[in-house]
């Protein structure tokens, strides 16, 4: 895989060579941009990331793959500084979107002026838990025929918690806060309050853009007004396309309300549907102030400021 990867790579920057940089070696404001999206497993981000794949031959940009070892989302600290480097001067994947299992990582600390648009999508952290749950016994309609790790374990969800498994105790929960709180140790102790502090202010200062599982549509429609480089033509493809609704969990059975209410006791739980909880409220604002509802759908607002008062008035 190593090796196609790197003949895929060489084939890219012999294209860029043959087509020629401009004189001066830099790349226009528009095309000198790159997106990271540091995607939450099972949060429907195989679906958002298909998109990506559809469109960047229409839309002029590259799409690469983070592959970590073990999909471990912290990156030791040379491997941080190597993916900064590349991210930052690799011209011939600009512009580009990154996709992969890493937690948040904060480009300013490494010297870098021009940081990275940084977008996610999470979701209701028991609903997202579940989901892995299934998906490591059952995989997927993605390659059914992958064996997974736990593959062959009947044991419910239900039974498991009832239980007081491993695989479904309330520690599994936190994921969604230290993907956002980043390389920190202390982002990684589970049921700290700094993290969350921490992964909530990451949200609102370092993403451009975090949506909802539960309304990954308008996640698209909001993407695709406000970054039409990337996701031109995106909003449609998700509503018509096939590959966006590809990946479905195989036998997953949904949690009785005993269940949910016993891992809703947990303080892990509080602190990761406070921090979805969050992201939801923050999502839903930025929402409002860009969509308006029509008999039942959502319209973009066209440009609603202008320049006036401009001075010093030309001859």
């Amino acid at each position: 895989e190593r090796a196609i990867a790197r003949h895929e790579v060489r084939e890219i920057e012999q294209r860029h060579t043959v087509d020629g940089p401009r004189q001066d070696g830099t790349l226009d404001e528009e095309d000198d941009v790159v997106i990271i999206y540091n995607r939450v497993p099972k949060t429907a981000s195989t679906s958002f990331t298909n998109i990506a794949y559809d469109l960047c031959a229409k839309n002029k940009y590259h799409v690469l793959h983070i592959n970590t070892t073990k999909n471990n989302p912290v990156m030791s600290l040379q491997d941080q500084v190597r993916f900064v480097k590349n991210v930052t001067s690799w011209k011939e994947m600009k512009p580009g979107f990154y996709h992969g299992h890493v937690s948040y990582l904060d480009f300013a600390k490494f010297g870098v002026k021009k940081k990275p648009i940084y977008i996610n999508v999470i979701r209701d952290p028991i609903e997202r838990l579940v989901s892995y749950y299934y998906f490591l016994r059952f995989g997927d309609d993605y390659r059914p025929g992958l064996r997974r790790r736990k593959q062959g374990d009947k044991k419910t969800f239900d039974e498991c918690v009832a239980a007081g498994g491993s695989d479904c105790a309330p520690e599994k929960l936190w994921l969604q806060i230290p993907f956002f709180c980043g390389h920190s140790s202390e982002c990684w102790n589970v049921g700290s309050r700094w993290a969350l502090e921490q992964a909530k202010y990451n949200l609102i200062n370092e993403y451009f853009l975090v949506g909802v599982t539960e309304e990954l549509e308008d996640f698209i429609m909001l993407l695709e007004a406000a970054l039409p480089r990337f996701f031109r033509g995106a909003t449609e493809l998700y509503r018509t396309g096939k590959k966006s609704h590809l990946r479905k969990t195989t036998e997953k059975k949904l949690p009785t309300k005993e269940t949910i209410a016993k891992l809703q006791q947990s303080e892990i739980w509080k602190m990761e549907n406070e921090f979805y909880e969050f992201a939801l409220e923050q999502f839903q604002f930025v929402r409002a102030h860009a969509v308006r509802e029509k008999d039942g759908e959502l319209y973009i607002l066209a440009q609603n400021f202008f320049y006036e008062k401009i001075y010093p008035k030309s001859n």
